[in-house]
């Protein structure tokens, strides 16, 4: 039955986790020295950092300072087997995952297969919308941008000149904000010398946000400073505000104004990515997995759910926990300890979230944190805060190749202003004429 390459049998418990972001990478590790056999599966060969995709697809930092192969970090741990695959369902049954390279048997499974964008349904914007979830979206959008500014320089229509230039960014939380920041910083400091033939002034940046609030959940102080430091920046920030349609030309928005751009990026909120074979009554609103406070899946009891995928019902969290890296994290590290508990016959820990708050970066000197130490809040805003924000995502990385890479890189940006990865590796999405578009949504 097992079909999956090789795996010897440890005479332990089989522990196979599916999906190696924050949360599964967590497990593993909190699983070292625990009477298991650890088996990671997962679609990529490395683990991605992505708070900072963003800075991958506007020129700020290369691909490899954000992710670390998962043999690399876990390659010591004596009780961790890692396979490059896709797991397709699950029999439980038979407790079994069937994948893309073959069967495995497991004794207990953790999904944490995280997220994805959610259209809401929206196939057409789905088709033509550029997202920001994994390192090749951002890549493909950095690539983008920079042979949309070449095509620019051989156009003189105004129209038509204004698509390339011109940018659409929807969903006002972090990524959207922390994205238009970034693109505010390159038509400053950096497009104008590259290409002086054009005139910036015609590049527009719009940020679309369905609610009132940017940065939905952090404080008020936050959402109004991120504001006001966006539009100080140039940015056209577009509040109660829907985008009803995109061809991959035109932007119909609720308010009956339309935007030309060729470059509209997905922002605006995410659902679960779960996996077929499991009942559809553990299922919640937003594709998650219905966990109790021992992130035991409703209704298994060897089968658990961490990170974005599971929704922890709680009276603070009547939806879940939030989608971010500190729950996942702690979630994946508790259950580390849970599990071991559970082989030795003892009674697990619930898990309580200890929120310690939230931060965006705006651009150059300029963020917001909402930070909780010891039971008190603190808000910060400007320096301070971007401060904060560098040195926590620092920190964070996964590596000491990682940390120093983008420390580096950073400090020299902010020394010389420059963001020096400014090339077109592979091929940019094709873009399309007015015209084109017109004749697909026709189709």
């Amino acid at each position: 039955m097992e079909g999956l390459t090789k795996i010897d049998d440890l005479g332990h418990p089989r522990v196979v986790i599916v999906g190696g972001g924050f949360a599964g990478l967590e497990l593993a590790k909190a699983l070292r020295d625990a009477p298991v056999q650890v088996v990671l599966i997962d679609k990529q060969n490395y683990h991605t950092f992505q708070p900072l995709l963003y800075q991958i697809a506007t020129a700020s930092l290369e691909a490899d300072s954000i992710v670390s192969p998962f043999r690399k970090i876990l390659g010591k741990q004596d009780n961790f087997y890692f396979r490059l695959a896709e797991v397709l369902a699950v029999d439980t049954a038979g407790q079994v995952v069937e994948t893309t390279i073959g069967k495995l048997r497991y004794d207990y499974l953790v999904l944490a297969t995280g997220a994805t964008s959610n259209f809401f349904g929206d196939q057409r914007m789905q088709r033509n919308a550029f997202t920001l979830k994994t390192v090749e979206d951002a890549i493909e959008l950095r690539n983008t941008v920079l042979y949309n500014f070449e095509q620019a320089l051989q156009l003189g229509d105004e129209e038509q000149l204004n698509s390339l230039l011109d940018f659409v960014i929807v969903g006002g939380g972090p990524t959207g904000v922390e994205l238009a920041g970034a693109l505010s910083e390159l038509r400053q400091h950096i497009f104008p010398n590259d290409y002086r033939e054009l005139d910036f002034k015609e590049m527009d940046i719009h940020l679309i946000q369905s609610g009132p609030v940017l940065l939905k959940g952090m404080s008020a102080n936050a959402s109004q400073h991120a504001l006001e430091s966006l539009r100080e920046f140039g940015v056209q920030v577009w509040l109660d505000c829907r985008v009803k349609s995109y061809d991959g030309y035109t932007v119909t928005l609720s308010n009956g104004e339309k935007l030309i751009t060729r470059t509209l990026i997905w922002a605006a909120g995410v659902t679960g990515a779960p996996i077929a074979g499991l009942s559809k009554d553990c299922m919640m609103p937003g594709n998650r997995y219905c966990v109790n406070e021992f992130s035991r899946v409703q209704g298994y009891d060897n089968i658990f759910a961490i990170g974005d995928i599971a929704a922890m019902k709680t009276e603070e969290y009547p939806e879940g926990h939030p989608m971010l890296a500190q729950p996942a994290l702690q979630q994946g590290h508790l259950l580390g300890m849970n599990l071991a508990r559970i082989i030795a016959g003892q009674k697990p820990e619930p898990f309580e979230y200890d929120d310690k708050g939230s931060m965006a970066t705006i651009g150059r000197n300029h963020a917001v944190a909402d930070i909780k130490i010891f039971g008190k809040e603190f808000h910060w805003e400007g320096f301070t805060a971007w401060f904060a924000w560098s040195f926590i995502h620092v920190a964070s990385l996964i590596s000491f190749r990682n940390r120093l890479m983008v420390f580096l890189n950073w400090t020299w940006s902010y020394i010389s202003q420059d963001k020096g990865r400014r090339y077109i590796i592979g091929k940019p999405r094709p873009s399309i004429t007015e015209e084109e578009a017109g004749e697909k949504a026709i189709v």
